[in-house]
């Protein structure tokens, strides 16, 4: 049960993630200069590794 309970948080957050990284794509393509694009491109990479870190937690809990 606890792990269905920790499967369905990490969808949710993975859901949550992906939806960020969406819309920060979105916005980066609306920014012109330098340092919006340094901006959006340091916060496009840290929703990646959340998302990455969170996609391996998953698999690791279903291997189980």
């Amino acid at each position: 049960m606890a792990n269905q309970e920790a499967l369905a948080e990490l969808e949710q957050r993975i859901a949550i993630l992906r939806d960020n990284l969406r819309e920060l794509i979105e916005q980066a393509a609306g920014y012109s200069g330098a340092a919006d694009e340094e901006l959006n491109s340091d916060r496009i990479a840290n929703q990646q590794a959340q998302l990455d870190a969170l996609v391996k937690e998953r698999d690791e809990l279903l291997k189980r």
